[in-house]
C-alpha cells in the first residue's frame, strides 16, 4: 500500500551571536562593500564555543515539534542533513534523538554538503511512503565556523551557523504534498569544494593542521558556472516531473550560497523575483540548514498558503545538486 506524506511544521534555529562584515574587516584583509557586492551577505550567525550542530539541531526540531503538537516518543525516524558533524561518528542524529528523547526513533545522517536537506527530504519522504515509518524529522544543521579558514578572506565571509527542521507525516495518498523530486551528482568535480584533509585518504598531521588542510577550500569560479547550470538543470527535470510550469510555483527556496547565483538561477528558470526567497544578507551560506531556515521564515510569516507549490533547489559539494517540488 502507497502512502502520502505531509509536512506538519517547521522550525529554526540561529545562534545569538552575530557576525557584521565590519566585524571580518578587523579579522582578514576585506570591506563590507567588497562582500556585499560580490555576494549580497551582510551579516551571519555563529555558534557559541560551547554549542555543536545537535545543539542548533535540537533547538530547531523541538520548536518544529511544539507547533506539530507531536512528542518526542512519537517520532519514528530522525535524519539529519550536515557536513560538520558533532564527531566523526555517532552520527550526529543520535545526538538529536537523546537530547529531544525520542526513544523511538531510527537515527542516521547524510552528507550532502549544501545539497543534504534536498536529499534528505526525498530519503525521508520515501521512506514514508512505503509505510515504513509514520512520523520523521528532517534537520539540516551545520556549524561551518569550524571548517572555515579564517585567515583566507575568499571564503570565511561566506558561511555561517544555524539550523531548520521540518516534521513529516504519513498521510492519505490523496494529500501527498512530495510532488516531484531529483538529484545528483558528479564526483569528477570533488577537488573544486572540499576539506582536503582529515579523512582516510589524507589523515590529518600536526603540520596539515598548522597549513590548515583541515578547512575548506573552493574554486569560486568553477563552482558558479556549475552551480548555477546543475540547479536550474534539476529544476527543470522537478517541473516536467510534476507537469508544472515556473509559472505554476508560488514560491523558489534556491540554497542560500550567494546572491550572485540565486539570481542567475532565477533568471535562468524565468521566475518573477517577488517569488523567489531570499535571506543569504542576513544568514550567509548555511549549507544544508538554508533551505529549511527559509522555508520556516516564509511559513511563520504566513507568506505559504494552502495549495501552494513551492520549489526547493540547491547545489553543494561532491558535487551534489537537487531539486524539490511540494504541494503545501
Amino acid at each position: 500500500m502507497a502512502y502520502g506524506v505531509k509536512v506538519l511544521a517547521t522550525g529554526r534555529y540561529l545562534p545569538e551571536r552575530v557576525l557584521t562584515n565590519f566585524d571580518l574587516e578587523k579579522i582578514v584583509d576585506t570591506t563590507d562593500e567588497w562582500i556585499r557586492t560580490r555576494t549580497g551577505i551582510e551579516t551571519r550567525h555563529i555558534a557559541a564555543e560551547d554549542e555543536a550542530t545537535s545543539d542548533m539541531g535540537t533547538q530547531a526540531a523541538l520548536r518544529a515539534m511544539e507547533e506539530a503538537n507531536v512528542k518526542p516518543e512519537e517520532i519514528d525516524l530522525i535524519l539529519v542533513a550536515t557536513l560538520s558533524p558533532d564527531k566523526i561518528f555517532p552520527n550526529t542524529a543520535c545526538f538529536v534523538q537523546k537530547k529531544i528523547g525520542a526513544v523511538n526513533a531510527s537515527c542516521f545522517s547524510i552528507e550532502a554538503a549544501c545539497s543534504g536537506f534536498v536529499f534528505g527530504f526525498q530519503i525521508a519522504a520515501s521512506m514514508i511512503q512505503t509505510g515504513l515509518y509514520k512520523r520523521a524529522l528532517l534537520i539540516g544543521a551545520e556549524m561551518l565556523s569550524s571548517v572555515v579558514n579564517w585567515d583566507d578572506r575568499t571564503t570565511c565571509v561566506l558561511f555561517g551557523d544555524g539550523a531548520g527542521a521540518v516534521v513529516l507525516a504519513q498521510c492519505p495518498e490523496s494529500e501527498n504534498c512530495f510532488v516531484a523530486s531529483d538529484t545528483g551528482s558528479n564526483g569528477e568535480y570533488t577537488d573544486i569544494l572540499h576539506v582536503q584533509s582529515g579523512g582516510t585518504a589524507d589523515p590529518l598531521t600536526v603540520e596539515k593542521l598548522q597549513n590548515k588542510q583541515n578547512c575548506l577550500e573552493m574554486s569560486g569560479k568553477e563552482v558558479f558556472k556549475i552551480a548555477v547550470n546543475s540547479m536550474v538543470s534539476s529544476a527543470k527535470i522537478s517541473l516536467e516531473q510534476a507537469n508544472l510550469t515556473i509559472d505554476d510555483i508560488d514560491w523558489i527556496i534556491p540554497h542560500q550560497a550567494n546572491l550572485r547565483i540565486i539570481a542567475a538561477v532565477g533568471d535562468r528558470l524565468g521566475i518573477n523575483k517577488d517569488k523567489c526567497y531570499i535571506n543569504v544578507h542576513r544568514y550567509g551560506n548555511t549549507s544544508a540548514a538554508s533551505i529549511p531556515i527559509a522555508l520556516d521564515e516564509l511559513v511563520r510569516a504566513d507568506k505559504i498558503k494552502r495549495g501552494d507549490h513551492i520549489l526547493f533547489v540547491a547545489f553543494g559539494g561532491g558535487l551534489t545538486w537537487g531539486s524539490t517540488i511540494l504541494k503545501w
